[in-house]
């Protein structure tokens, strides 16, 4: 990460804190407050991407990785029979892996 990119995370993180709506000039306002030049390119990229998504969004999903996707698609469903039918599914998943898991005798071993 440069040393841009890191600033304009600190300064839409603090203007979204404070309740400020996050936009190129005030992002290039606060760096400038704060002593610190970047690339002219930075703060309208941050400005834009604070404008499509959510940022405490960002914030609550940091280092959740591609697994997340999963349990929330589960989690989604929650009516009376289709969320039996979302339950049973992923349990029925686990018992097809352990079946495909259990062949650990071959006939020979790692270390024969």
């Amino acid at each position: 990460m440069s040393v841009g990119e890191i600033a304009c995370t600190y300064a839409a993180l603090i203007l979204h804190d404070d309740g400020i709506a996050v936009t190129a000039e005030k992002i290039a306002a606060l760096l400038k407050a704060a002593n610190l030049s970047v690339e002219s390119y930075w703060p309208s990229l941050f400005a834009k991407l604070c404008e499509k998504r959510n940022i405490e969004d960002l914030v609550m999903n940091v280092g959740s990785g591609g697994g997340g996707a999963a349990a929330v698609a589960v989690a989604a469903p929650t009516g009376g029979a289709s969320g039996a039918a979302a339950a049973a599914a992923p349990a029925a998943e686990e018992k097809k892996e352990a079946k495909e898991e259990s062949d650990d005798d071959m006939g020979f071993s790692l270390f024969d």
